[in-house]
């Protein structure tokens, strides 16, 4: 087979839409031209040279950048104004168009370099929040080798068909989702398990988009369009949070709708008691609340990146802002509260069938698996120290078990209920039930053995839920599982929790999370798969993205590695941003009104004021951006394990 070069280049499309849009260079070069502008203004001024200085010509320059910028700016607002979109921006047309008016032409240009510089600045702040977002579409290659009999040709992304035959050779990235038809070896897929060792690869077993391969060549049938794969949904996820209309910018726009009529009565007071006009011109541009709304979506973009830096996919921002608000937790078990590796507690073998023999064939299928229990009979052979053979013809449909082909002999795994739906007469040789996990084998068609199970609660779970009251104000936690009553009763003893519900369907879920979160802002937190009309209900939905597709639109936040030590850190970002937030928010409008105060009383004129607000636009960015120049989130839940 030919071997094209391996090298793959970004994914450029990908990066531009995530990078800010070309409006903002605009921004920019308005800003670039309004300071070069205002430095030829004061050369005129202070050269005064007799054959071509007088004031017009001085103010020539000036103008130009008003009609050149200002005009554009007033009527993008006005534009705004006839959506009904009444925004603190209004105070600052008005300065600008009374300040053309008035002939105040330095301090009508100051104003717009003071709304083109915080634009600019916005986007500039907003790239480098979304510093984790480019890195990450960066990671996705551009090109993929189609294989056409025995040679291998690089196409791009776009046209790869669902059933082409892709090529990835060692250490590239899987392009699409799909199955191994040839080839053995190994795929990292931490970047979305979270978990720290590669998965086994043999024909059968299923790829996921933007696995890292091993060292092996292998060859994968496409089984989704380049836009459907797994990875492509992340990023589809990832720039809908940083797009996405939060409330709490909604918040900012109604505070500077509220203030913009205060301001400008108080412009007009100031002009109608004093006789100046300039007062009037003054106050509005010192009325401008910028830092209130930059600082919000910066805060926001920063606290999104953040989050990604630690696994944690904010799908809806508006999680950010109600989580710290939430009093009541809801958890399910499985996977939740308990780590979803279960155990292998026992083998009960049928008569003619040897318990080795057994576990060696299971677990030399189940190393191509991702199911829960796959794990922990991959852990009893390693620990019995058995040797694995090969496995061929690996198949596993949901809800069909898995199937596969080991030491010539057919081998499936599958569970009870569905075993019973095909083979009602098997009940009469199964084993009856026992409290925890099943799994049921079968040889060549005959009942092999049944494995039991048992998942064990997570070790920092009782210390997570012990600190919900005293560290994040949550008055009430319970858990809800559709588990037996004596499985979910034995882990809340272990936890801590007093309030369970078990045998629980997800409708009876749905019913218990909206009574909850029509008394109090209530989280709920499962799986992301059978939970997922629970996790719309409630106020906030956390789901754990290791077995659930991280596209669906019930979780507001995935945490993509199975830690409650996240779900505690992504509470601490998000009441981290409600702070930065309100910070500048506060901050903002106490400058507003201390400086309207001065410019009212002619202390402030209105090229001081438009300086004033630059600096507090920059201090606002800054504050706005403590989030995304962190490299961790300290946690309480730490501070209590050391304790």
């Amino acid at each position: 087979m030919d071997k094209p070069v391996t090298t793959l280049k970004p994914n450029t499309s990908s990066k531009k839409q995530i990078l800010p849009p070309s409006a903002s260079r605009w921004h920019w070069a308005l800003l670039v031209a309004g300071l070069l502008v205002i430095a030829v203004h004061f050369a005129l001024r202070w050269l005064a040279l007799p054959q071509i200085y007088t004031v017009a010509t001085a103010d020539i320059p000036l103008l130009i950048v008003i009609v050149m910028g200002g005009v554009p700016i007033v009527l993008q607002i006005l534009l705004r104004l006839i959506r009904g979109d009444f925004g603190a921006d209004l105070l600052a047309a008005l300065a600008l168009v009374t300040g053309a008016w008035l002939g105040e032409y330095l301090a009508a240009v100051l104003i717009i370099l003071m709304l083109a510089g915080g634009k600019a600045l916005e986007a500039y702040a907003m790239r480098k929040a979304s510093s984790v977002l480019l890195a990450l579409s960066e990671r996705m290659p551009s090109s993929a080798h189609r294989r056409q009999g025995d040679k291998s040709e690089e196409i791009a992304l776009s046209d790869i068909a669902i059933g082409d035959e892709i090529v990835v050779f060692p250490h590239e990235t899987a392009p699409v989702d799909g199955t191994v038809i040839d080839g053995q070896g190994s795929m990292d897929e931490s970047y979305l398990t979270g978990e720290p060792y590669s998965v086994a690869k043999a024909p059968g077993a299923s790829v996921l988009s933007g696995a890292i391969n091993g060292e092996a060549v292998l060859v994968i049938r496409a089984e989704k369009l380049a836009h459907d794969s797994r990875y492509a949904q992340i990023m589809e996820v990832m720039q809908e949070a940083e797009q996405k209309r939060p409330t709490m910018r909604r918040i900012g726009d109604q505070i500077g709708a509220v203030f913009a009529p205060i301001a400008l009565i108080c412009a007009i007071a100031a002009w109608y008691f004093t006789g100046d006009s300039t007062r009037f011109l003054a106050v509005l541009v010192v009325a401008t609340p910028c830092p209130l709304l930059i600082a919000i979506p910066i805060t926001l973009i920063s606290a999104i990146s953040m989050a990604a830096r630690q696994g944690i996919i904010i799908k809806d921002p508006t999680v950010l802002e109600r989580l710290p608000t939430c009093r009541t937790a809801i958890f399910d078990k499985t996977g939740t509260l308990t780590y979803g590796k279960p155990e292998l507690t026992d083998i009960l073998c049928a008569q003619g069938f040897e318990r080795t023999a057994i576990l060696t064939s299971a677990a030399s299928l189940e190393r191509y698996s991702k199911h829960p229990l796959a794990q922990a009979i991959m852990q009893a052979a390693q620990k019995e120290k058995l040797l694995l053979t090969e496995a061929a013809r690996v198949s596993e449909k949901p809800g069909q078990g898995l199937t596969g082909v080991v030491a010539e002999h057919e081998i499936r795994v599958t569970h009870r209920k569905k075993l019973l739906q095909t083979t009602p007469d098997i009940i009469s040789i199964l084993p009856p039930t026992a409290p925890g996990l099943e799994c049921i084998i079968m040889q060549d068609g005959q009942y092999a053995a049944t494995f039991h199970f048992r998942d064990a609660p997570r070790s920092d779970g009782k210390l997570f839920i012990g600190h919900l009251a005293p560290s994040h104000h949550f008055s009430k936690v319970m858990l809800v599982s559709g588990d037996r009553d004596s499985e979910v009763t034995y882990l809340a003893n272990l936890l801590g929790i007093k309030e369970t519900l078990a045998s629980q369907s997800p409708e009876q879920k749905v019913a218990i999370v909206r009574a909850e979160t029509a008394k109090a802002p209530t989280l709920f937190m499962g799986d992301g798969i059978n939970d997922a009309p629970a996790l719309a209900s409630a106020t906030v939905g956390i789901a754990f993205g290791q077995h659930s597709s991280v596209t669906a639109e019930a979780a507001g936040a995935v945490i993509m590695e199975n830690s409650l030590a996240k779900v505690d850190e992504l509470i601490h970002i998000s009441t981290a941003m409600r702070r930065i937030v309100l910070e500048s928010a506060i901050g903002g409008m106490a400058f507003s009104l201390i400086a309207m105060g001065f410019a009212a009383g002619g202390f402030i004129t209105p090229v001081m004021g438009a300086l004033l607000q630059e600096v507090v636009d920059v201090l606002a960015i800054a504050n706005a951006l403590r989030m995304s120049l962190g490299n961790s989130v300290k946690i309480d839940l730490n501070d209590r394990k050391a304790g």
